[in-house]
């Protein structure tokens, strides 16, 4: 009765069909190890029910099963080393019965040249095959690394799927019921090699891609490339388009497509995504962005999107890769329509009969367009273009008339464009004419003697020290005889009004000691 049930196990065993086995090497060991083994264990056999023991099979002749080689394919270059087509070695596979299997070398054993042999661990997945068809092709893939995978597959799949497969796979030779054979040397990326063949025998080949990511999707498209695997790479990109990607992953699929060639059709819809499909100018979009950011009626929204916008125009940040600079032009007409809008307020605001056109208070509407000026005025600075505002900000005739008649409440954020100018000449970030330089203190420099103390109230970020530093530096690039005036009157308002003015004391006695004590000296010579 043991007998009959340990047959009906072996016939039951040998009937169900098999789809693909994966083995991954593991810590090398000679074959006489497991005979050892068997010896010790008296035959090693499996114990039936009865208490016998199944001898293992007498071991068959060591017989020279042929080379498969082909010529190198230029399709797997960084894949398959030119050595990828081996002859068989020495394996040591599982029998699906549970018996170890006979070793086969290349020649017989006395003879055959010392290698070390690579035992593997069977990894099986049993699946529904049709009648008459089984595992009869076993791929060994080695890689650059040393790790080694090998899987007993069914070639009549592996060759419909694969071109490159279906040149090289070996003819229907068969020696003592032994299967084909094929070795794949100097793999870059075993692990995804392993995947895309897994992928031939996968149903629902989405489905996978959802479990593995778009990384793993990569290599295998990758691989498929390079395999001729047609309906891999169809999959690949359809799951790849259809997915987010960090930016790691795009700089993979860039590098990719410029490797390997896709099929437009199923690639377009990737590489619309890659890269534009009308060539745009940057600069252009910048220019409507910054116009968008300055037409914003959300306060702040508008510090959200000006501080996006200054990470995209920095010169550090990663984004920005032409640093020819922005379309001038375009910016000083947003500039232009501030300082409209700007005058338009103040207008308004010096008109008798007050009529209100708009539901936000003066101080909100003077604070945005101020807001605007000193943001676009920064961007200016950076990009080297700044000249421009300085005069356009200097030859503003009607506001700094209207500045002493408006309220105090909000002409002082007149004085906040000065201050910056004034800091960017004092530290030297712009270069302007004389001339240029002295009517802008002209017009500029009295409103800020005046605006000084609400400044330091409602400083808003400015720093008041910068400003009292820069402000002197600035005044003293002037010619000494416009100083003097300057000085004194800046003097006149210091002694009055004390900390509710600038504090100038350390550029007043540069200006005199250029403009007295030196003069003195040379004249005594």
């Amino acid at each position: 009765m043991a007998d009959a049930a340990h047959h009906l196990r072996r016939r039951s065993s040998a009937a169900l069909p098999r789809g693909w086995c994966c083995s991954f090497s593991a810590t090398p060991q000679s074959p006489d190890h497991h005979r050892a083994l068997s010896a010790e264990s008296g035959g090693g056999g499996v114990v039936g029910g009865g208490g016998a023991r199944n001898k293992l099979p007498p071991k068959s002749p060591s017989v020279s099963l042929p080379s498969y080689q082909s010529s190198p394919s230029s399709r797997l270059a960084g894949f398959i080393d030119p050595r990828r087509i081996l002859s068989p070695g020495r394996v040591s596979p599982i029998d699906p019965d549970g018996s170890p299997a006979v070793a086969v070398g290349a020649n017989s054993e006395e003879d055959a040249p010392p290698r070390p042999s690579v035992p593997f661990v069977a990894v099986r997945e049993e699946r529904e095959e049709e009648e008459g068809r089984g595992l009869d092709l076993k791929l060994c893939l080695r890689g650059r690394d040393g790790r080694s995978v090998a899987m007993e597959l069914d070639s009549d799949v592996l060759c419909e799927s694969s071109a490159f497969f279906a040149a090289m796979a070996p003819p229907e030779a068969t020696v003592g019921g032994g299967s084909k054979r094929i070795e794949v040397d100097g793999v870059e990326n075993v692990e995804a090699f392993k995947e895309t063949v897994e992928l031939m025998f996968e149903p629902d080949p989405l489905r996978w891609f959802v479990r593995a990511g778009v990384s793993r999707a990569i290599g295998v498209l990758e691989v498929s490339s390079s395999i001729m695997f047609d309906r891999g790479i169809k999959s690949c990109l359809e799951y790849i388009e259809a997915v987010p990607w960090n930016e790691n992953e795009e700089e993979k699929l860039k590098n990719l497509f410029t490797r390997c060639t896709f099929d437009e059709v199923v690639s377009k819809d990737v590489l619309a995504r890659l890269k534009p499909q009308s060539q745009s100018n940057s600069d252009d979009v910048t220019v409507h962005l910054i116009q968008s950011v300055t037409s914003s009626t959300n306060t702040s929204a508008r510090k959200e999107m000006q501080s996006l916008v200054n990470g995209l125009l920095s010169k550090s940040s990663v984004y920005q890769k032409d640093l020819s600079g922005l379309n001038k032009g375009s910016l000083y007409q947003i500039c232009s329509s501030c300082l409209n809008s700007l005058v338009e307020h103040f207008k308004e605001d010096l008109r008798p009969d007050k009529t209100v056109r708009d539901s936000k208070p003066m101080i909100e509407r003077v604070s945005k367009q101020t807001e605007n000026l000193n943001w676009l005025f920064d961007i200016l600075v950076n990009n080297d273009m700044a000249e421009e505002f300085v005069e356009l900000w200097a030859k503003q005739e009607d506001l700094i008339s209207m500045h002493g008649q408006a309220s105090a409440m909000f002409r002082y954020e007149l004085s906040r464009i000065s201050a910056n100018v004034f800091i960017a000449l004092g530290k030297g970030k712009i270069q302007c004419p004389s001339d240029l330089r002295s009517q802008l203190f002209y017009g500029w420099f009295r409103p800020m003697l005046m605006d000084f103390g609400w400044l330091q109230r409602c400083s808003k970020g400015l720093d008041m020290r910068m400003l009292e530093e820069n402000l002197g530096q600035a005044l003293l690039t002037l010619p000494l005889q416009q100083q003097q005036s300057l000085f004194e009157e800046w003097f006149q308002c210091f002694a009055s009004r004390g900390t509710e003015c600038p504090n100038l004391s350390r550029a007043f006695q540069v200006w005199w000691r250029r403009s007295f004590v030196r003069s003195s000296v040379e004249s005594r010579r």
